[in-house]
C-alpha cells in the first residue's frame, strides 16, 4: 500500500501551502518595515540636501554625512523654504523633499505636468537654492542634489548611484569628484549650458571656474556621461525660476 504523501496531489498541496505560508510571511515583514524603510528614506533625503549646501561632517578627504539623529533638527534649522515649481508657477510645500523625481520624470513623458521641488537655505549668510537630479549611468540610475546660488553658479554638490563599476563609475559619489564642481558656473553668456564631465579638458586642478566642464573620471566616460546629462536635462528646468530672482 503506497504512502499517501508519495502521491502528486500531495506534493502540489504542500508546495501551495507553503507558497501561502512564506508569502504570507514576506507580506507581514514587509508591512511591519514599512515604517521604518520610510523613516530611513526621509532621513537620507535630509543628509543628502545638508550635504549638498555644505551641513556635513567631512574630514580632509571623505564624504561624511551628518547623523541621522541631527538630520531632522539641522534640516529644519538650514532648509528655509521648499518649493515645488509646477507649469510655470511656484508653490510651498513642507514636504517637497517627499517628492519622487523618479515618478515625476515618468509623469513628464507621459504627457503629464511634473513637479520640480526646490529647496532654499540659509548657512552662514549665504542663500542655497537646492534641486534634485536623476539620470542614468553605465548600468542604471544615478542621482544627486546640487546647490547653487541665484546666479545657478554651483555651491555645493552630492552624487549617488545604484550600480556603477567600483573604482571607476562609482568614483561619482567621492570627494574628489563632487568638489571639483563647486564654483563652476551652470550658465555661459546668459544662457543655459550645464556642466560637462570632460576628458583632457586641459584643467585637471580645475581653476577654470568658467569653461562649464570638470575633469572626467579615468575610466568611467559613460558614466561621466550620463552625469553631464543629467546636469544638462534636469538642472535646465529650473533656468525660469531662477531668471525671477535676478
Amino acid at each position: 500500500m503506497s504512502n499517501k504523501t508519495d502521491s502528486n496531489v500531495y506534493t502540489i498541496l504542500f508546495a501551495i501551502a507553503m507558497v501561502i505560508v512564506v508569502g504570507g510571511l514576506l507580506a507581514f515583514t514587509a508591512s511591519a518595515l514599512r515604517p521604518r524603510i520610510d523613516n530611513n528614506e526621509r532621513l537620507e533625503k535630509q543628509q543628502n540636501i545638508l550635504y549638498a549646501m555644505g551641513v556635513n561632517d567631512n574630514d580632509e578627504s571623505s564624504a561624511v554625512f551628518v547623523s541621522t539623529n541631527e538630520a531632522p533638527e539641522l534640516f529644519k534649522k538650514y532648509i528655509t523654504k521648499q518649493l515645488v515649481i509646477q507649469d510655470g508657477k511656484v508653490s510651498e510645500d513642507n514636504e517637497a523633499y517627499l517628492i519622487d523625481v523618479k515618478k515625476e520624470q515618468a509623469n513628464a513623458k507621459a504627457g503629464k505636468a511634473r513637479r520640480l521641488p526646490l529647496f532654499v537655505g540659509e548657512k552662514d549668510g549665504k542663500t542655497f537654492y537646492i534641486a534634485p537630479i536623476r539620470g542614468k549611468g553605465l548600468w542604471d540610475a544615478i542621482w544627486g542634489y546640487i546647490a547653487m546660488d541665484k546666479s545657478m553658479v554651483v555651491q555645493g554638490a552630492y552624487f549617488d548611484h545604484k550600480g556603477e563599476t567600483a573604482g571607476l563609475g562609482a568614483n561619482i559619489k567621492q570627494r574628489f569628484f563632487m568638489d571639483d564642481f563647486i564654483g563652476e558656473n551652470l550658465m555661459s553668456n546668459g544662457t543655459f549650458k550645464g556642466i560637462r564631465v570632460a576628458k583632457g579638458n586641459n584643467d585637471p586642478k580645475n581653476t577654470d571656474k568658467n569653461d562649464n566642464e570638470v575633469d572626467a573620471i579615468a575610466g568611467a566616460t559613460i558614466t561621466g556621461d550620463g552625469v553631464s546629462a543629467m546636469l544638462k536635462s534636469e538642472l535646465s528646468q529650473y533656468v525660469s525660476y531662477f531668471k525671477t530672482l535676478k
